[in-house]
């Protein structure tokens, strides 16, 4: 068995395709998934999973319930426990001095970008904030906090031209303390 985050874009958000976590958690038992376990309102579910089936079936298999049980479309977007502490290690900021950790972040990527789009997000600057783009994640630091930085998920969703959803710090190190507690 493999264990996987999931992370849901737009759930919950404004009153906006809402499910309740205990009606995922459900759900993705439903699925035939083992060990389920949310975590917060935004759409985070970690679980066991045939290690046979890769990510991109498993966040396929996610939407297409959700969208059978809901009605409404959701991005999922799934990583394994390996692929989650590798992000965490990889962040590029940590090696920076006076980084405020409050104001990191990762956009999760539903697949690598095209190395062209690759090539022309690497030209733009928006100080003080600041990202990198590696593999399927970007990493994020915005000293003036998420809420008022351009580099949304419309924004690399528009630039890099795959789905994208955004955790800040503490939350993708929860995940990983959960997922290794499975």
């Amino acid at each position: 068995m493999q264990t996987s985050i999931s992370i849901l874009r737009g759930i919950n958000v404004s009153g906006q395709k809402k499910i309740l976590m205990a009606d995922l958690k459900a759900l993705y038992e439903g699925l035939q998934f083992k060990e389920v376990t949310t975590y917060i309102q935004s759409g985070n579910v970690i679980f066991k999973s045939d290690s046979n089936i890769s990510d991109a079936a498993l966040a396929e298999k996610i939407s297409a319930a959700i969208l059978k049980k809901y009605s409404f479309t959701v991005p999922v977007i799934v990583r394994n426990i390996n692929q989650l502490e590798n992000i965490i290690l990889g962040n590029p900021f940590l090696k920076e001095k006076n980084i405020d950790l409050e104001k990191l972040h990762v956009t999760f990527l539903s697949e690598i970008p095209g190395q062209p789009a690759t090539d022309a997000i690497k030209l733009l600057s928006y100080p003080p904030d600041r990202f990198s783009v590696i593999g399927e994640e970007v990493f994020l630091y915005t000293p003036g906090g998420y809420g008022e930085t351009k580099l949304s998920n419309k924004f690399f969703e528009s630039k890099l031209k795959v789905a994208a959803t955004t955790r800040n710090w503490k939350t993708v190190n929860k995940l990983l303390e959960i997922a290794a507690s499975v």
